[in-house]
């Protein structure tokens, strides 16, 4: 009885520890990505102050969220985009990318941020929008590949712009990023969700995969109408 008790023991004991060798690991694959992707990348957020004295870049690119079923922006997008047109009146950049998700012909994230945009004074053709920035990832690379944006500043949220400055570093964009205050309701849950987000696009960025659609170059220095719908 004894033996077949101290053998229950060490059986109990060794599945205890594949237990614990499991969860070490599984944090580990969620935890390490998401430090890697946010090491380092506090040095490229700046103020508009700084922007405004940083060599001329190809464009400020604008990171689409939710727009509501009458196509009117969330406050979260309308608070983008508002800060995206405070840094391009600092002169740092000619051109606004608007990148979005028009993945459906009733809900258009970019044509919202546009006309806000031009409502407030911005000249049409300076207003790219990127139909098919239907991720982080994706707006990021179509930035470089689809509008030959070499040297860009990303306008979001600080929680967001760690992730969206390791891409661009990671497909070889030169990316500074201004953040926009996080108010909302809700922000403890985008945190946790947004370090899912980061291992997934820590994985993509090894890979490097063309985004889910590529299209014609639309080069950034040209005319935003050709953009328009």
């Amino acid at each position: 009885m004894k033996k077949k008790a101290k053998a229950k023991r060490k059986t109990a004991g060794k599945v205890l520890l594949a237990l614990l060798l499991l969860a070490a690991f599984a944090a580990a694959a969620v935890f390490v990505p998401n430090a890697v992707v946010k090491a380092g990348r506090e040095k490229r957020i700046i103020t508009i102050e700084e922007a405004a004295e940083l060599e001329k870049a190809d464009c400020i690119l604008a990171l689409g969220c939710r727009v509501y079923s009458n196509g009117s922006m969330s406050p979260m997008l309308r608070d983008r985009v508002q800060l995206a047109l405070d840094v391009y009146r600092t002169g740092v950049s000619d051109k606004l990318l608007m990148s979005g998700d028009h993945g459906k012909t009733d809900y258009n994230e970019v044509q919202a941020m546009k006309d806000y945009l031009i409502e407030n004074g911005v000249a049409s053709s300076d207003v790219f929008m990127d139909h098919a920035g239907f991720s982080t990832y994706d707006s990021i690379y179509r930035a470089k590949a689809v509008f030959n944006a070499q040297r860009i500043i990303i306008v979001t949220h600080r929680f967001h712009l760690y992730r969206a400055l390791y891409i661009a570093e990671k497909l070889g964009i030169e990316a500074y990023g201004v953040a926009a205050e996080d108010w909302y309701a809700g922000s403890t849950r985008r945190e946790l969700r947004e370090i899912l987000a980061r291992d997934k696009d820590f994985v993509k960025c090894i890979f490097k995969p063309e985004p889910t659609y590529l299209g014609d170059v639309i080069d950034i220095h040209g005319s935003g109408d050709s953009t328009n719908d």
